[in-house]
Parts: structure tokens; C-alpha cells; sequence
């Protein structure tokens, strides 16, 4: 690797043209051609595809889709670099696609794909955050190794694995870029982080204001930052008073609109807790 995939390109088309500037690119049948499964980008909107099909419908495909030989079927081929053409081209109602032969393992075909859809900008936070776990963990690679492969800082591949300790809803808000990866990591650790999410989509907040949100302890001080803190129904806080009454420390009870919630008991030294702990031992 190092040269990027420029480099890989231009090396194809000399060994293609043998010579002969005037000889075209080799085509190949679209259906011939299949995804590579290990692709980090997983998302392809209708509207680009259709603005992408348009474009092809006018002036062809410029670049080629780069691929690779697929084993044991002659004349097929899977894609390393330019999936995203290949399905505006079938869009667009092409029977062939000019295509840049490459030799690659399953790794250089994993580490092309995250370099040209990096280099785009077209992977979101994610699907870059997958990519990069899937160099580490299928091909032993380091963060120093990724940092090399894709020409980023080693801080940046690790900010960005982090996005991936994150539930699956709210990385599902990072991928659809409602949420952006800034924001994101400022939810790390917060046991309220879907929540905290979601106010901050719809407040439209900063990241600095997502950082004084994201040090407050908790739903119920999340809330307070954000100016939406509720009134507890009479019920709950009846029933703080029966928790508070059988323990004899401080309860707070904080439900949430799915149906759970959290409780939080509040002791001031260890012989307090140990008299709660004594308390729900009883049999």
C-alpha cells in the first residue's frame, strides 16, 4: 500500500493500453460484477444513485470500477473501488461497465474500499468506524497500521472506534447524520445517551453544549440542563415516600416514556449501606 488508489489505477491502465494510448479501457457485462461483502459503505440513497444515473446516462462512466477476479468463475469479477457507479449504471440502464483488472488479497480489497470512500468523504462516521475494526480484527492490523493505510491521524482512528461502543439506536442517528460524530462522542458512558440524543436533535445543540450536558450525572439532571425537566406525578412521589420511609435514606425515582426508569438511593456513609444491603438480603 501507500501509493492510494490513484496509484493502483494508473498502474492498471498501462499494463491494459500495452503501449497503445488509443485503445479503450476493457468493459465488462454489468451483471458480471458483484459487491465486495467487506465494502464499509452500506448506504446508498435513492437520490444520489438517481443523480449519479443521470449523469451516467449523459456522459458515461469516466472512471473505471476497479475489481478483482472472483475464483472459479471465468469473467466475473468483485468490486474493490466504485460500488456506487455500478449500481447507478444498472440505474441507468447500461448492459457494460468499464472496469481496471487488479491481483488484491482480502485485505488490500478492504483497505482500497476504505481509501477511496475515505478519500471521498462517502463513508458516514460508522461505516468508517466498522471499516476500521474490520482491518484490526479480520487482519490483525494496529491503529498505527489503519492510521497508515487510509493516511489519518492514529487519534483520529481511535476517536472514531469509540463511535462504535455506542448503543445501536443512537448509532443508528450517527449513520442517518442527524447526530453528528462530535456530538456522539460526547454520549460515551452516559447511561441516558438516547435520550440525551434526542433532545439534542431537537434543540439543535452545540457541542459545547453537549459537553456540559454530557458531565451532568444522570436522566434527571440531563433534563435540567436541557430546560425540560419534568414535574413527577403524584403517584411517583408517593411512592418515593413509602422507599424513602421503609430504607430511611433519600429516594429519587425517574421514569422514562418507554416504561423503565431509574432509582437512586442516596447514603451517606458505608454503615448507611450497609443497612440497606442488610434490608434486601432479608429472605
Amino acid at each position: 500500500m501507500g501509493r492510494g488508489l490513484a496509484a493502483l489505477i494508473g498502474d492498471v491502465g498501462e499494463e491494459t493500453q500495452g503501449g497503445d494510448a488509443s485503445r479503450k479501457p476493457r468493459r465488462a457485462p454489468i451483471e458480471n460484477l458483484k459487491p465486495n461483502p467487506r465494502n464499509p459503505r452500506r448506504n446508498f440513497t435513492d437520490s444520489e444513485l438517481n443523480e449519479l444515473a443521470a449523469s451516467i446516462k449523459e456522459r458515461g462512466i469516466i472512471q473505471p470500477i476497479v475489481v478483482r477476479p472472483v475464483r472459479g468463475k471465468d469473467e466475473h469479477f468483485e468490486i474493490i473501488a466504485g460500488e456506487r457507479r455500478w449500481r447507478a449504471a444498472q440505474r441507468a440502464g447500461l448492459h457494460d461497465v468499464p472496469i481496471a483488472l487488479v491481483e488484491a488479497t482480502d485485505a488490500q480489497a478492504l483497505e482500497f474500499a476504505i481509501i477511496e470512500n475515505v478519500q471521498r468523504a462517502d463513508l458516514n462516521p460508522i461505516e468508517e468506524a466498522s471499516g476500521y475494526l474490520a482491518l484490526m480484527e479480520e487482519f490483525n492490523h494496529s491503529q498505527d497500521d489503519v492510521a497508515q493505510i487510509v493516511g489519518k491521524s492514529r487519534p483520529h482512528i481511535a476517536n472514531t472506534l469509540r463511535l462504535l461502543k455506542l448503543s445501536e439506536p443512537v448509532r443508528a442517528l450517527v449513520a442517518s447524520g442527524q447526530l453528528s460524530a462530535g456530538h456522539a462522542r460526547q454520549l460515551l458512558g452516559q447511561p441516558n445517551a438516547l435520550e440525551i440524543a434526542h433532545d439534542i436533535i431537537k434543540r439543535g445543540l452545540n457541542v459545547r453544549q453537549v459537553e456540559t450536558l454530557a458531565r451532568q450525572d444522570g436522566a434527571r439532571q440531563a433534563r435540567e440542563v436541557l430546560g425540560t425537566a419534568r414535574t413527577k406525578d403524584a403517584d411517583t412521589k408517593a411512592l418515593e415516600r413509602r422507599l424513602s420511609d421503609a430504607l430511611g435514606l433519600e429516594v429519587a425515582v425517574d421514569h422514562r416514556a418507554d416504561g423503565g426508569g431509574t432509582l437512586r438511593i442516596k447514603y451517606r456513609d458505608l454503615e448507611q449501606l450497609d443497612a440497606v444491603l442488610r434490608k434486601l438480603d432479608r429472605k
